[in-house]
């Protein structure tokens, strides 16, 4: 390991106590999306602390931020810190060790972009798990003027190469008219019927489906008692695919199933989104190989190839405006799902902790390399912009 990797290690090492520090209290203090108040207030005020420029209630949102430091010109490095827990689970994706690696890689780059110029931000992006903010930052341009946006992820193995699905939330809103269910059925129009109706329909298109596409989805009204005809009924659904293009395909075909069952009952259907859709996420592999090793470097020998994710994130939409990479660290043994309880123990032990100083590790040494090889940022820009024209 050279020198310049030393003393990034060496210096996120040195301030180890504080990162455990803040990601155990929030591991312990779990807020929802939208609602980080806490661990958002706590990310600012250490990157604060250490000399970055803040910007709180970032696009209006109030638990977003931007976190600058800047010297001069030079490369820009975007980092991505997520915060949110899930609902009823706390941090059982690791969110608390997804923030902490940001903040740690940050600061470890000052001194880099303090000889070198350039600049490196830390993004404090609320809401992953549901309305994910960086899908409003991306569509705003905020990472656009980025050379690489990066960031790491627990899980149950050490992986570069990583991929995600592009995801609709739809929400699937049938008007009907109530009756007496006994003694004037025919009076009724049953809502509940058309999105008995609509599930019908979407499972006869599974056979016709790509093997990577999914759609599941759940009731969420379906009538207040037996002896009414429900005259109300609601159903959402997260739709699925391995790349935007075909999941708009796939996404305009289960309307359609909608529309059908809207006819075949004589309801009224209203269709929105209750989420906000993700892209594909797209991995820039020369980002990847230049991370996969410093993993190397840092001790990490089993690494996980192409690792296909059947679930979505929103930093696919930050790699479809900004060369990107969403790494993966490992917390627990290989076959623990996401969202468990396991993950979450895991992510609020030593164990987990230390596991997030090799991310962050990881991270920062990646982005030396970028700081300090022009050329290299010209291949990375190169394979973005070829990869995306695809």
């Amino acid at each position: 390991m050279d020198e310049l990797k030393e003393k990034i290690k060496e210096d996120i090492y040195s301030i180890k106590e504080e990162l455990f520090s803040i990601s155990k209290y929030i591991h312990d203090n779990p807020e929802t999306g939208r609602k980080e108040y806490k661990a958002s207030a706590r990310l600012e005020d250490v990157l604060e602390r250490h000399g970055f420029k803040i910007e709180k209630g970032y696009m209006g949102m109030d638990t977003a931020f931007k976190a600058d430091y800047e010297n001069g010109d030079g490369a820009s490095i975007a980092l991505m810190a997520e915060y949110d827990a899930l609902v009823g689970m706390g941090h059982a994706c690791g969110h608390n060790l997804i923030c902490t690696s940001a903040v740690g890689a940050a600061i470890a780059l000052q001194p880099i972009i303090d000889k070198m110029g350039g600049r490196v931000t830390v993004f404090g992006t609320p809401a992953e798990e549901t309305n994910g903010a960086k899908v409003t930052m991306s569509a705003a341009g905020a990472f656009d003027s980025y050379d690489i946006a990066i960031m790491a992820h627990p899980s149950d193995k050490y992986s570069v190469y990583s991929s995600s699905l592009a995801m609709d939330a739809l929400q699937f809103e049938y008007i009907g008219k109530a009756a007496h269910a006994a003694s004037a059925p025919q009076e009724g129009i049953n809502a509940l019927d058309a999105v008995l109706q609509l599930f019908s329909s979407i499972n006869a298109l599974r056979q016709g489906m790509d093997a990577s596409s999914r759609v599941h989805g759940i009731i969420t009204d379906g009538g207040q008692a037996p002896n009414i005809i429900p005259d109300h009924a609601v159903a959402c659904f997260y739709v699925r695919a391995a790349t935007t293009q075909v999941l708009n395909v796939l996404t305009g075909r289960v309307k359609n199933c909608a529309k059908g069952a809207e006819l075949a009952t004589g309801t009224l259907l209203k269709v929105s989104n209750f989420e906000y859709s993700f892209d594909n996420l797209v991995t820039n592999r020369h980002i990847a190989e230049i991370c996969r090793g410093n993993l190397k470097l840092l001790g990490i020998n089993e690494m996980a190839g192409d690792d296909s994710d059947t679930g979505s994130t929103d930093m696919g939409n930050v790699s479809h405006r900004v060369p990107s990479m969403h790494m993966y660290f490992k917390i627990v043994k290989e076959g623990t799902p996401g969202h468990s309880i396991e993950m979450r123990e895991a992510a609020g032990s030593q164990e987990g902790m230390n596991a997030m100083l090799t991310a962050a590790c990881a991270l920062a040494m990646t982005a030396s390399d970028v700081i300090t090889d022009n050329n290299l940022r010209l291949r990375i820009r190169d394979e973005f912009e070829r990869s995306i024209s695809k």
